[in-house]
């Protein structure tokens, strides 16, 4: 039987916890998710997690933080004084808003704390320092 190797196009079913059990995403009830094994479309943990598993196999890996989103990054977390919100925007925590980067690509940013001197934004990916327990399905392999 044929086991997944870099390139191959595979389709899983997954669930992803935090290690307090909390779930954060899942395939259940969708279409399996489909990618390419090694083309940098998934977290680098994840992919190497599919290689070697054959259609049916079922696996639960850890993928530490390093190998998932990464660290939380202090530089990442910016504060916007009360001009410099734009008019009519009524920011409230827990927002995800878009802000223009340097060379004009949208970057997502979360909304941490609203103040009278300002917001501040978060453009950390909300896993970012998280280890991740993921349950993976292997659905097919192409």
């Amino acid at each position: 039987m044929q086991e997944v190797k870099k390139g191959d196009n595979v389709q899983v079913h997954y669930t992803g916890k935090l290690t307090d059990g909390t779930v954060f995403d899942s395939s259940e009830g969708r279409e399996p998710l489909g990618f390419t094994v090694g083309a940098g479309q998934m977290i680098a943990g994840f992919d190497r997690a599919v290689e070697g598993m054959k259609i049916g196999d079922k696996q639960t890996v850890t993928i530490p933080f390093m190998e998932a989103y990464g660290e939380r990054r202090d530089d990442l977390v910016i504060d916007i004084p009360a001009a410099g919100v734009p008019e009519g925007l009524n920011p409230q925590i827990g927002d995800r808003l878009a802000v223009s980067g340097p060379q004009g690509q949208q970057i997502p940013v979360t909304v941490t704390a609203v103040t009278e001197a300002g917001v501040t934004l978060d453009a950390n990916h909300d896993l970012a320092g998280k280890d991740l327990i993921f349950e993976i399905e292997m659905v097919s392999i192409a």
